[in-house]
C-alpha cells in the first residue's frame, strides 16, 4: 500500500496551512476541482462533465473547460459567443462569458478552438500562469463547486488549472501502462506545490474504462490500489457504450440514460467527491 514518506508529510503539513489561510480570507469556501492528467482518451472530459452534473444536483456549479477541442463545451450542446480564450486574453470577463447549461444550477465557462492560440501565446511566466485564478475570482462566490477539464498536455493551460485548483481527480484508464502515467503526474504535480500552488491537494485517483471481463483491467485495479491505497476512489467508473453516446446529444450521462452504469457510477462518484471534500 502507497504511504506516504516524511518529504510528503511535511509538503502535507504546507497544504494544511495554505489552505487554513485560505479558508480564513473566505478564498476557499468555494472548492475549485481540476480534473486532470497528461495523457489524452483516458475519460477526463467524461468525468468533468459528469461529475459536474451529479454535483449540480443539488449545488451551484461551474463548469470550465479550458481543452481547445472544446469537447467538455460540445458534450453539454452549447455554443458560445464567447469563451474562455476571451477571458484569458482580457477581452471580457468570466461573468460576462458564463453560460447557462440546460441543466438547472450548471454553468459553463466554454471552450473554442481560439484556445490553442492562447496556449501558444501565454509564457511561463507566473503571471500568466495565474491569470484563470484571477478570472474566477469575481465569479467563484455564485457558485459551491467550480469543476475544471484541462487538455491533455502540461503547457500554460493546465498549470492554469493546476494553480487554480484546491483539489484534484486524476482520471486512471485501466490499462497496461497506468502505474507509469500515475508515477509521471504525481511528480508533476509536487513540482507545481513547490513553486506554483503549495495548497493543491489529490483528492483521489479515479479508475476509468474499466472492463471487470477482463484480466488486465483487473490486474491493472488491484495494481493501483496496491501501490495508492485509499488515495483511489472507491468508485471504478466501467466502460460503457451510453457515456460514450451521451456527449454526441449533447447530454450528460444522468440526462440520457439515467438508470446506467455509467450513470450511477458517477453519481457514487459524485459523492465521494463531495465527502473528501469535506474532510480535506
Amino acid at each position: 500500500m502507497w504511504r506516504p514518506t516524511s518529504r510528503c508529510a511535511e509538503r502535507s503539513a504546507s497544504r494544511a496551512v495554505v489552505r487554513s489561510s485560505r479558508c480564513a480570507s473566505g478564498e476557499a469556501s468555494v472548492p475549485v476541482i481540476g480534473v486532470i492528467n497528461q495523457k489524452g482518451g483516458v475519460g477526463k472530459t467524461t468525468t468533468a462533465i459528469n461529475l459536474a452534473a451529479h454535483l449540480a444536483t443539488r449545488r451551484n456549479v461551474l463548469l470550465v473547460d479550458l481543452d481547445p477541442q472544446a469537447n467538455a463545451t460540445s458534450g453539454l450542446g452549447l455554443l458560445p459567443a464567447s469563451s474562455v480564450y476571451d477571458v484569458l486574453s482580457g477581452r471580457t470577463s468570466a461573468r460576462q462569458s458564463i453560460l447557462k447549461a440546460r441543466q438547472r444550477n450548471l454553468s459553463l465557462l466554454a471552450s473554442s478552438a481560439d484556445l490553442a492560440g492562447a496556449a501558444l501565446e501565454l509564457d511561463a511566466s507566473t503571471e500568466n500562469l495565474r491569470l484563470l485564478s484571477r478570472a474566477l475570482m469575481g465569479v467563484r462566490p455564485n457558485y459551491d463547486f467550480i469543476v475544471l477539464d484541462a487538455p491533455p498536455s502540461f503547457g500554460a493551460l493546465t498549470l492554469n488549472a493546476l494553480a487554480a485548483a484546491d483539489h484534484l481527480v486524476v482520471p486512471v484508464q485501466c490499462e497496461y501502462y497506468a502505474l507509469e502515467g500515475i508515477a509521471g503526474m504525481m511528480d508533476t504535480i509536487d513540482r507545481v506545490r513547490q513553486s506554483l500552488n503549495a495548497g493543491v491537494n489529490v483528492l483521489g485517483l479515479l479508475l476509468t474504462m474499466a472492463d471487470s471481463r477482463t484480466r488486465l483491467s483487473q490486474q491493472v485495479e488491484e495494481n493501483v490500489r496496491e501501490h495508492f491505497g485509499t488515495l483511489v476512489f472507491d468508485t471504478v467508473i466501467p466502460r460503457s457504450v451510453r457515456l460514450a453516446e451521451a456527449p454526441s446529444h449533447g447530454l450528460p450521462i444522468f440526462e440520457y440514460a439515467a438508470q446506467s452504469a455509467g450513470a450511477l457510477a458517477y453519481a457514487a462518484l459524485g459523492e465521494e467527491v463531495i465527502d473528501r471534500v469535506a474532510k480535506a
